[in-house]
Parts: structure tokens; C-alpha cells; sequence
């Protein structure tokens, strides 16, 4: 678990993150060997999960097993458990027929590296049921999966209930302290949005919080850890469990996910952030991407965003201010400047009184921008290494605003630089109901469902921190306002499965728009934007509340498909209902019931289904909205078929950095689908020329690559430029990251 561990670390303050750059067009890479770099000795820790009739034998057998340590055996989530030893003895292990999913302990952060400031915002509060009883999650059991809590904070003291920590093994769940590095306010912060009960109200400010320390210093856990936490969530009969965490897996079967829907079938409803990885397809990461958890990306409340524009040019661009920056007010013009990767040698005393724009990559954000700033600098904009844009955080007060941009931006601001154009102006402009660009977008590989299931606020969220209250943002603060919903909706319905509360909120979520007045698409606002009120006073519930009909072959005869739903009339009064049936297109042509009338509380499935011809249709997503009528009142369900092996990322995921062996370096990477073949090639950042493979290999199955490398074997020290590809069914996908090979293991 350690390595596991300082890889996260090691990657994280090397890299700064690991993204995709996904394109449609092949690399030609020098001939590509195959490297043993693989040791089957290495110590490893997986979880497994069993036939339930040959769990009690296969523990027996593990247990007896000098070779192998069981570290958590889970009661609750599924039969199962972790077990630790080498990687040679577990893979002999796997071989018995009694297991059905074994995968790899992978590494859980929260959010707080990707979040940008926002200009505050106060917890919805003063909701009644339909009998005018003011409702406050009174009664409600709220177990927050995080980094733990302040318990001693006075928004919170009255609201918590107990818990565990599963890092240090005890009952007490306090948020990490120390040095500024370790300590963690996450957990808090989450706790404050769904029931802070003092200065700031939460979402449900009587509900009772139970705390579950599952990541610990530095805000970093295991797979591991948050099974176990999970399990123990629901030996407590909690009534709703909050994650705000994840990582850059988007598979259906990863362990945590597969515990939630455990969990949810125990009758618990699971609220998760979707991920901080858009705004691209296909990023929503595990436990996102659970199919009966609530998964929730991040809209925008209403919102100043600062705009740059530079000369005369007719062109303006949006800054991402970082967490922890003061904000971004510039009350004139200034002159900009460019300062390389921002290290003290970019520097020099031309620089005072102006903005600095620098590239992303081997140093700290705040490494840049106190070197920015010890030489009289007025603000700093950092773009991307990477294609897309990113959020980041400090780790210390500045006096200096600090922003980021997307790498197209930034490029294009450092050409303008040669053109003479150096004036940057600010101006500002006004956002709401939006879907913030960091929100993960779904769907999900393999099972090709509709990921996030709803958004909520996730900008300008001001909540309880340890000694105060901070603002942050991010998808770990749009979850625990749906978590704080349920609650409410809980009270006021205790006898709705979490099905049915789930459904509630999709059922009557906002449909958004972006900028061209066009619906989001499903995959990248699932349902819409929660709205409370109108959860809690539903009267006509559907579920599932979205349709997934696959992925059907281009080469596929024309085929039925058929789901089935259920209509559910909550309320006392009869109710009749009809669906707006789409518009028949080529290829793609719909059948569905006529009108119908229910009975109070009287439930019906109702059988739809669409007759498709994939070739006539052509390869993609295909993505829209049924409407069922419920008198004046519309229920929207989201709809998406599959053609044709779509266009997701085949490789994501990648991490690198240091092992806990001595003289060795570990990386990991996913992949959704398998590969015909991956590798890691390493160029020269300046030149770009080809320096040697860190690996290939070729005929991989899907799923967590965790692989360890001979510093001394690989004979290369310093910076390099790491492209990671994979190809999966005629396409190739890359990753483009920067990379520190060092002396490691000394003292």
C-alpha cells in the first residue's frame, strides 16, 4: 500500500496531472521492444470477490496460505476480500473457479488540486414536504466516505454522530494535520455543504453526519480503504452515503463501484462526484461510474468570470483562477511577458509590473508563481502541457493572482508576444446554470451508460473547513448537495427505495443549455440540475430514469431492442399519462405505448423500444430526450445508443513516479477496452527526438496496468517527454506527459 502510495505522491508533484489527449491519428515509433521489466516477486495487493458459494472455501484456502495476508475482508459489499503478497502467488490464486473479479488496489484523491476560486455562494435551505412540515434531514443518517471531519467544528459539532477512521484503524475520523502538505479540509468542507448547522447552514442542516476516514494525509487512499469504509457504512445502516472521490478509471466493474451497487441494493442511497476530468467524453471515473449510485457532475451558480483579451485583437479567453488565488482583479492594462516553465533562471528584473505567462509542467504551480512573484510580477497565467483546459491549486498565500488556460490559448497568447501585441485588458462577464468546464462527462465504457446522472452546484460553494470556512469548487461539492437532498427527500419519504429517490431528482432535474441555446447533451448533464422542491413534491416517479439501449456492430441486421420501465403514481389522485413520441428517423424508429391511466399509488411497466439499423444510422453516439406527459407537467427520460466501437480514450489513467523498492520506478494506466498493443515511448522535451521505450506490449486485456521499471536497467536520468499509446480496433489514442526520471532511493 505504501508504494501505491508514493506513486500517487511522487506522480502528483513530478507531473502535476495525468490527462488524455486522445486523436484519431497513428504514431510511427522506432521499432518497438519488449521490455522484462515485470517482477513476479513484487509484492502487489488485490481485491477479490468470490462466488458466494465458494467464498468461505477460497478465504480458508488464502488464510492458510503463508505466502498471502488478507488485509480487509468485506461482510457487507460483496463477498469478498483484499489479500496481499507477490504478484506471482496472486495471479496463481486468481486461477481458481470460484472467483469472479479481481483487480488491482488503485489510488483515490480528492479533488481539491483541481479546483478554481469562485466568488462564494450560501446552502439551500427552508424546504417543506407536501403536508407544510419543514424539513431538515432530521433523523437522516449521512456517512461522508473522505478525508474525515473536524468534528470539534462549531457548524458541526451539533450534527456529528460518530464514525471511523479505516487509515489509522480507530474510532476517531479527524481530518489529517501537520505540516501543510499532509493535512486535509476536504472531508469538512463536504460535511458543511450537506448539514452544517451554524454561521452555514447545509442542505440538511438536522441530519446526522457519521464520518468515514478513507483517504488520509495529503487527501490520497486506496480502493482498499474505501471498500472497507463502504462496508463499514453499511454494517451502520446508514441511510445515505457521500463520496466525494474517485479517480481516472471509467470501467463499470471497478471494485468500488461494484461495492456501491451493493450497497444501494442494501437499501442505502450512494450519492458520488462524477470526476474533475472534462470537459471531454468519456472522463467520468470509478465510483462514478456505479449504476445504481447517483453520480453527479458540477454546474455553475451565477458567476463573474474574468476575460483576458490582448492588443487589438478580436479575441477573448476565459482564466481559471486557482484555488487559493486571490482573485483575479486587474484595474488596468498590462504588459505581458513570457517566462518559459517558470523556473528562477526565467526570470529577470523586466518583469516587474507585468503579467507572466508560463507552460505547465516539472515544478509546482506555486513554485512558478513565487518565482513570479519574488520578482515583482503582477498576476501569472499558466496554460496547459496538454490539450484541454485544467484547474490547480496553491499550496501557500500569494500576494499575486494566479490563473490557468488551455494549452490553444496559451499558445496563442505567447505567438501574439512575437507580434508585438503585449497589453493584456480584463474584463468581465456573467455565467449561471452552466456546466462547469472541469465536470466529468460520461458515458461509461463497457456498459455504455449515461454518466453523470445529475449536476448540481459546484462553483462559488463557501462551506466549513477546519479553524473557518473556505470556498472551493469542484464535483466532490455538487455531490454532497445531492446528498443533502436525499436526506431531505428521505424525511419526507421514508418509505422510497433509493430508486425511487434517485428517480425523483432525475425524474425533475433543469434541462441546461449551453452558450448556442442547445441542450447538453445526456452524457454531460445526465437528467439536468437537481431541483429540490420539485424532488420532494413528485408525484409521479420513472424508473430507470435513463435509457441505455448498448452498442449494436455498424455491420449489425436491423434489430429490436426492447427496456422496460416502470410509471409510478405517488400520488392520492388518479393519473393520466401519455408520451411524446420522437420523430422517426432513418435507421432509428420508435415504439411506444399509447396513454394510460394509474390509480393512486398504482405502478406499471411499460415496455419501449426502438427498431435500429446501424448501418443506415452510422457510427457514434446518438443521444436525446423521450417526454412522458403527466397533465401539464413533463417527465424527461435520456436516451443513448451506441454504433460502431466508439470514439472513448483507449488508454487513460497514466501515472508515474518513484517505487518504495530502492532503484525503482513504478507507473500504471488503464485500459477501458484492452489494447492490441501499448506503450510508453520517451522523446527529448526540447528537440523531440526518440529516446528509448519505457514499455510496450501487445494482445493486453482491459483493465489496471500497474508495471515497475529498473531505474539502473533504464540508464536515463532527467526530464522527458512520455507518449503513452494504445490501439483498439483500428485507433490509436496518446498521452502526452511530461516525466521525471531521478535519482531515487537515497537518503
Amino acid at each position: 500500500m505504501k508504494k501505491i502510495l508514493l506513486l500517487f505522491l511522487c506522480s502528483f508533484l513530478f507531473i502535476n496531472t495525468q490527462t488524455f489527449a486522445a486523436n484519431g491519428s497513428a504514431h510511427t515509433y522506432p521499432n518497438r521492444p519488449e521490455l522484462p521489466i515485470e517482477s513476479e516477486d513484487e509484492v502487489i495487493t488485490s481485491v477479490i470477490v468470490t462466488k458466494p458459494s465458494a467464498y468461505e472455501e477460497i478465504l480458508g484456502k488464502v488464510k492458510s496460505d503463508s505466502s498471502l495476508t488478507v488485509t480487509h475482508i468485506y461482510k457487507y459489499v460483496f463477498e469478498g476480500f483484499s489479500v496481499k503478497g507477490k504478484r506471482k502467488d496472486i495471479k496463481e490464486l486468481k486461477k481458481d473457479k470460484g472467483i469472479l473479479h479481481t483487480s488491482q488496489v488503485a489510488t483515490y484523491k480528492a479533488s481539491l488540486d483541481e479546483s478554481v476560486p469562485f466568488i462564494g455562494g450560501d446552502a439551500i435551505r427552508g424546504y417543506f414536504d407536501p403536508d407544510d412540515q419543514r424539513l431538515t434531514g432530521e433523523g437522516i443518517k449521512v456517512g461522508v466516505i473522505d478525508t474525515g471531519i473536524d468534528y470539534n467544528h462549531p457548524d458541526l459539532k451539533a450534527n456529528y454522530h460518530g464514525g471511523y477512521d479505516i487509515v489509522d484503524g480507530d474510532d476517531d475520523p479527524m481530518e489529517t494535520k501537520g505540516s501543510s502538505r499532509d493535512q486535509t479540509i476536504h472531508g469538512t468542507h463536504v460535511a458543511g455543504i450537506i448539514a452544517a448547522n451554524g454561521k452555514i447552514k447545509g442542505v440538511a442542516p438536522g441530519a446526522e453526519v457519521i464520518a468515514y476516514r478513507a483517504l488520509g494525509p495529503g487527501g490520497v487512499g486506496t480502493s482498499e480503504q474505501v471498500i472497507a469504509a463502504i462496508d463499514k457504512a453499511i454494517e451502520d445502516k446508514v441511510d445515505i452515503i457521500n463520496l466525494s472521490l474517485g479517480n481516472n478509471v471509467n470501467g463499470p466493474d471497478w471494485p468500488t463501484s461494484l461495492a456501491l451497487n451493493k450497497a444501494t441494493e442494501k437499501g442505502i442511497i450512494a450519492v458520488t462526484s462524477s470526476g474533475n476530468s472534462g470537459p471531454e467524453v468519456w472522463t467520468v471515473g470509478s465510483p462514478g461510474t456505479s449504476s445504481k449510485a447517483i453520480s453527479v457532475g458540477a454546474s455553475t451558480p451565477p458567476l463573474k468570470i474574468p476575460t483576458i483579451s490582448i492588443g487589438f485583437e478580436d479575441k477573448e479567453i476565459d482564466v481559471a483562477e486557482m484555488q487559493g488565488s486571490i482573485p483575479w482583479n486587474m484595474d488596468k492594462d498590462y504588459p505581458l511577458v513570457f517566462a518559459g516553465l517558470g523556473y528562477k533562471k526565467d526570470f529577470n528584473e523586466d518583469m516587474k509590473g507585468k503579467i507572466v505567462l508560463l507552460e505547465r509542467g516539472t515544478i509546482t504551480f506555486t513554485e512558478k508563481a513565487l518565482n513570479a512573484q519574488s520578482n515583482g510580477a503582477k498576476g501569472v497565467l499558466i496554460f496547459n502541457n496538454v490539450d484541454g483546459e485544467f484547474a490547480g491549486a496553491l499550496e501557500m498565500a500569494l500576494d499575486i493572482p494566479v490563473a490557468s488556460l488551455p494549452k490553444k490559448e496559451g499558445l496563442w497568447l505567447k505567438k501574439q508576444l512575437k507580434k508585438r501585441n503585449k497589453m493584456v485588458k480584463t474584463t468581465y462577464h456573467h455565467i449561471q446554470d452552466t456546466i462547469a468546464s472541469f465536470s466529468s462527462r460520461g458515458p461509461v465504457t463497457n456498459t455504455w451508460e449515461i454518466k453523470p446522472d445529475v449536476v448540481a452546484p459546484g462553483v462559488a460553494i463557501k462551506s466549513t473547513a477546519p479553524k473557518g470556512y473556505v470556498e472551493l469548487q469542484g464535483t466532490s461539492m455538487a455531490a454532497p448537495h445531492v446528498a443533502g437532498a436525499c436526506a431531505l427527500i428521505k424525511q419526507a419519504h421514508p418509505d422510497w427505495t433509493p430508486e425511487q429517490v434517485k428517480a425523483s431528482l432525475m425524474n425533475t432535474a433543469k434541462l441546461l443549455e449551453n452558450e448556442k441555446d442547445e441542450l447538453y447533451k445526456p452524457y454531460e448533464q445526465g437528467a439536468g440540475r437537481i431541483q429540490v422542491i420539485e424532488a420532494i413534491n413528485a408525484e409521479t416517479l420513472v424508473y430507470p430514469s435513463t435509457l441505455t439501449f448498448g452498442m449494436f456492430e455498424k455491420e449489425d441486421n436491423r434489430t429490436k431492442k426492447d427496456l422496460t420501465i416502470t410509471v409510478d403514481n405517488q400520488s392520492m389522485h388518479d393519473k393520466h399519462y401519455s408520451f411524446n413520441i420522437p420523430k422517426n428517423e432513418k435507421g432509428f424508429q420508435w415504439d411506444i405505448p399509447t396513454s394510460f391511466t394509474l390509480k393512486p399509488n398504482e405502478k406499471r411497466k411499460v415496455t419501449i423500444s426502438v427498431d435500429i439499423t446501424p448501418s443506415v444510422i452510422g457510427p457514434g453516439l446518438k443521444s436525446g430526450h423521450i417526454y412522458l406527459n403527466e397533465g401539464h407537467k413533463k417527465v424527461h427520460l435520456p436516451y443513448m445508443i451506441v454504433i460502431e466501437e466508439p470514439d472513448y480514450p483507449r488508454v487513460m489513467a497514466f501515472q508515474f513516479g518513484s517505487a518504495e523498492d530502492k532503484d525503482t520506478f513504478q507507473y500504471q494506466l488503464y485500459l477501458p477496452r484492452g489494447a492490441e498493443e501499448y506503450g510508453i515511448a520517451l522523446y527529448d522535451p526540447d528537440s523531440l527526438r526518440f529516446i528509448a521505450f519505457l514499455d510496450w506490449k501487445r494482445d493486453v486485456p482491459r483493465g489496471l496496468i500497474e508495471r515497475q521499471i529498473s531505474a539502473s536497467k533504464l540508464g536515463l536520468k532527467g526530464v522527458y517527454k512520455a507518449i503513452v499509446f494504445a490501439k483498439k480496433s483500428g485507433k490509436e489514442d496518446t498521452i502526452d506527459s511530461d516525466i521525471l526520471i531521478d535519482e531515487i532511493g537515497s537518503d
